[in-house]
């Protein structure tokens, strides 16, 4: 559904700001509380929490992170997603959010109201109220970002800091081809980080956005490189789709195309994995799969990650 209109009547610019205000508290229903708690004032009021508060921050934008194909519901479910990912990526559970609307004022009225309609229902599918946000023009865009307020559901809150040489690499789900609607349609695995963070054995924990050669990186320890056998790295049925259609090894998707939206953890040298195995497929049906460890150098027969590169913004 393309989000802009021609005709003046059914465009946002109709509504006015604060018509758009109002109907937007109509359309968010009970997903967002009644002012001071929601919409209304200059800033919302939250109840203090006894556990360490977490933050996190992502937008989407028109023409980057969807486009015409993507129905305004399902563009409104990624922007809470991918922000819901990011707090499962540290094992914390979600609050509360504020979003904030950059728009033409030829966007589509009827576009915006599915946008905040499927907004509220994934918002109230995993508990998080809708309680504030901000509205100004963008000429000729269009683009939402969402602030997501969460906490931890423990004591320990993982980062992707604490692996050492030794370690072995975990990933949950399968990799690879989300531009086929994976990208959109996902599940943000909150139980499962929950649970991640529970368990000494795991040291660090990240989700895969930009793509497993981009973001493993980011949980090597200093003086190691991650060995990851090519064998091991769970392919997705979209992966090898795509390979088939333009050629590029499925593998080089599942490590390359990003927004796999999966857990990426490590698991100390010493832990009893088959226990962590066996525990983990007690909880749940999530595919889980080592793919490799931490070595001083690259192993023979290891992927040579450097020579793929994940989504990198600004280039």
């Amino acid at each position: 559904m393309h989000p802009f209109t021609s005709h003046l009547a059914e465009s946002v610019r109709a509504h006015g700001e604060l018509g758009l205000i109002a109907a937007i508290r109509r359309w968010l229903g009970t997903a967002s509380p009644p002012a001071p708690f929601g919409i209304g004032d200059d800033c919302a009021v939250l109840p203090a929490s006894r556990h360490r508060q977490l933050v996190t921050v992502d937008p989407v934008v028109y023409g980057e992170h969807f486009d015409d194909s993507i129905p305004p519901r399902a563009v409104a479910a990624k922007l809470l997603k991918r922000n819901l990912s990011d707090l499962a990526a540290m094992g914390g559970r979600p609050r509360a959010a504020v979003i904030a609307l950059a728009l033409d004022e030829t966007v589509s009225a009827r576009w915006l109201e599915q946008f905040y309609r499927g907004l509220a229902a994934t918002a109230r599918a995993y508990n998080v109220a809708i309680v504030g946000g901000d509205i100004t023009r963008q000429k000729g865009g269009l683009a939402a970002t969402l602030t997501l307020l969460g906490e931890a559901q423990g004591p320990r809150v993982l980062t992707r800091h604490g692996a050492k040489t030794g370690d072995w690499i975990y990933v949950t789900g399968t990799l690879g081809g989300s531009i086929l609607g994976h990208h959109h349609k996902f599940t943000p695995r909150l139980s499962e980080g929950a649970w991640l963070a529970g368990r000494l054995e795991v040291r660090s924990l990240m989700d895969i956005s930009d793509g497993l050669a981009k973001d493993l990186p980011a949980l090597t320890p200093a003086g190691a490189t991650p060995s990851v056998c090519p064998p091991a790295v769970p392919l997705s049925a979209a992966a090898r789709t795509l390979a088939r259609r333009d050629g590029r090894p499925a593998l080089a998707h599942a490590l390359s195309d990003g927004e796999d939206f999966e857990l990426l953890f490590t698991v100390a040298a010493r832990a009893d994995r088959a226990a962590l195995e066996k525990a983990w497929s007690k909880k749940f049906s999530t595919r889980l799969t080592c793919i490799g460890r931490f070595t001083p150098t690259l192993e023979a027969g290891a992927l040579p990650l450097d020579q793929f590169h994940g989504y990198e913004h600004l280039r």
